[in-house]
């Protein structure tokens, strides 16, 4: 008769194979070297995790942490951050291939997201350092002195990156999950917590993305199109005018929502700039209230400036078209979303180019058709 743990051992074996991550846990995870850790902790972004010992008599903190680097030739860090919760100001260790293939661990202390010092002295000692690569995992030992007697929650940081040029970390990616790399670790009871800042800040992001890709990548297209062709129609007059504004309108109106967002946004991320998308986003911003100002100084049909009128009312407009669509995308490149995202929003602009392209052929049609009704026309005295 066989045993019922047989069976059982078989469905952990086949789950095990179906979701890897029910069996790579910290707590299945052993080290060549033997070493033993009383604590550990799965971290919540980069498929990271974080053992340790802490021994409070003499505030010694022995550590291993372990992720996948962002390639084979990337690196690793692990951190500690005395004053506050973030990158900056980190003391920090990373562990990378150096030039010889050997894993190597050096010491950072970091300034600023654009500024990043090697140094030998940081806010703990360090006893003790190694690392090494296998499975695809890189592993950094450390044993460290804290300078701080009772102080037994910590802010810590890890990351991963994709290379290092001339023994020196190149930046990360700044995608949710490295964003999120980051939370408070009580030495004695094992809890690591997530700064639940990170995830209103990808709401937030989000919100702006949205706003922005309604406002200036739909409503404002739309608007155009509906300025061009449906004026040819005379049924259409004055309805068209009137369905232009409330679009235009609208389209600055959310924009303006979703600008004052991501200078928010920007104001908050500090030593993270995406130039080409802002100044875009402001010039945006520039023409687009030009056109509300220029609404309100329109002259009517016969004045002798609404030549000239037009002409600049056409020609912000255009600009605007072409620098909505260019920023759309960038922000898309910025945020990342699901692939299923950006082919949503390409198919809407595909809709709205097929549309735009039926109507410019009608619309030359009819005006072809009433200069050869106006030639033929016989003269009336």
């Amino acid at each position: 008769m066989s045993s019922p743990a047989i069976p059982f051992a078989v469905f952990l074996v086949i789950a095990s194979l179906i979701s890897p991550s029910l069996s790579q846990t910290c707590s299945s995870q052993k080290f060549t070297n033997n070493k033993v850790y009383t604590r550990c902790s799965d971290l919540p972004a980069l498929k990271s995790y974080l053992h340790w010992t802490y021994d409070a008599d003499n505030t010694t903190l022995s550590v291993a942490f372990v992720a996948p680097p962002g390639k084979p030739d990337g690196w690793i860090a692990w951190a500690i951050n005395p004053n506050d919760a973030g990158m900056v100001g980190a003391q920090t260790l990373f562990a990378f291939k150096n030039s010889k293939g050997e894993m190597v661990v050096k010491t950072y202390d970091i300034l600023s997201y654009t500024s990043i010092k090697e140094s030998s002295k940081l806010w703990f000692d360090v006893k003790e350092a190694a690392a090494e690569f296998s499975g695809g995992l890189m592993r950094l030992f450390a044993t460290l002195v804290l300078p701080e007697k009772g102080k037994t929650t910590l802010n810590h940081v890890w990351q991963v990156g994709p290379s290092v040029n001339n023994g020196f970390p190149e930046k990360h990616d700044f995608q949710p999950a490295n964003l999120n790399s980051k939370g408070t670790l009580d030495l004695l009871s094992g809890d690591s917590k997530t700064d639940a800042s990170g995830d209103s800040r990808i709401k937030r992001k989000n919100i702006h993305g949205i706003l922005n890709a309604i406002s200036w990548g739909i409503l404002f297209p739309l608007g155009i199109i509906i300025a061009r062709y449906l004026r040819t129609f005379q049924s259409a007059d004055p309805a068209w005018f009137y369905l232009h504004v409330s679009c235009q309108c609208s389209a600055y109106v959310i924009g303006v929502a979703g600008w004052a967002t991501g200078l928010k946004l920007g104001s908050e991320s500090k030593g993270i700039t995406y130039d080409v998308h802002r100044n875009i986003g402001i010039a945006l911003f520039c023409l687009a209230t030009l056109q509300v100002f220029a609404l309100l100084l329109r002259p009517k049909k016969d004045h002798k400036y609404r030549f000239y009128w037009n002409i600049y009312h056409h020609g912000v407009g255009y600009t605007m078209l072409i620098l909505s669509l260019i920023n759309v995308f960038k922000g898309l490149d910025i945020l990342d979303p699901a692939t299923k995202w950006r082919s949503a929003y390409i198919g809407i602009l595909v809709v709205l180019g097929a549309i735009a392209l039926l109507l410019e052929v009608i619309t030359w049609i009819v005006v072809l058709r009433r200069k050869s009704n106006k030639s033929t026309k016989p003269y009336d005295g």
